[in-house]
Parts: structure tokens; sequence; C-alpha cells
């Protein structure tokens, strides 16, 4: 199984823009679909944006559509999720999971089997 250690979350303005990255071990990273998700207390968590294992495809949610880019460094087992113009509705624990799905990427959670431990992200207005 996969290990996933997210970092570079912080407190940025709005307006402002952070990348996250996604560090994998244990297992090649291009074994695996990712996807970046996040979760606001008391809410469920909701898919943000997901990549197959090449990165020739990605997908996002509407929410952050045009604002987020998922890419991926498989030479570096690494995932990234550059965030531009962020919102303070864009404040969440952001995580990134590993899923061994072949042939899609999912937006469900529960298709995903790898989770890292989440990276705070604070957006004040």
């Amino acid at each position: 199984q996969v290990q996933l250690v997210e970092s570079g979350g912080g407190l940025v303005q709005a307006g402002g823009s952070l990348r996250l990255s996604c560090a994998a071990s244990g297992r090649t990273l291009s074994d695996y679909s990712m996807g970046w998700f996040r979760q606001v207390p008391g809410k469920e968590r909701e898919f943000v944006a997901g990549i197959n294992r090449s990165g020739g495809r990605s997908y996002y949610a509407d929410s952050v559509k045009g604002r987020f880019t998922i890419s991926r460094d498989n030479a570096k087992n690494t995932v990234y999720l550059q965030m531009n113009s962020l919102k303070p509705e864009d404040t969440a624990v952001y995580y990134c999971a590993a899923s061994e799905l072949l042939l899609r990427v999912s937006r469900w959670e529960y298709e995903y089997k790898s989770w890292g431990q989440g990276t705070q992200v604070t957006v004040s207005s």
C-alpha cells in the first residue's frame, strides 16, 4: 500500500495562490490514479480534482474549475494541486488519495484506498 504525505498548506489572502504537494512512498505512484479532496468541519469530504495514471486526463469539481490545476510527476512520485484565485470558501483540510482503478478517475471517496493525513488551507477575506 502506498503512503501519502501532503504539504504546502497555509494561510493566504483571498485572491492568492498556494501549491499543495503529495509525496508518495512504498509503491510506484504511476500504479494509481490520484485525487484531491477537501473537508470542512461538520461536512462530508468532497472531491476537488483527479488525475489519471499517466497525467493525461484530469477532472475537477465545478467549484474549482478554472482556478485549480492538478498535475503529477511520476518520476518524483509526487502529485500537485495548484490553487489560484483562492476564495474564503476554499478553506478546508485538503487530502490527497490514491485509487487502483484502471480505466477511470473516480470522484467517489470510497474508491480511494490510501489517504494522506491532510494539510490545512485557510483563505482569509
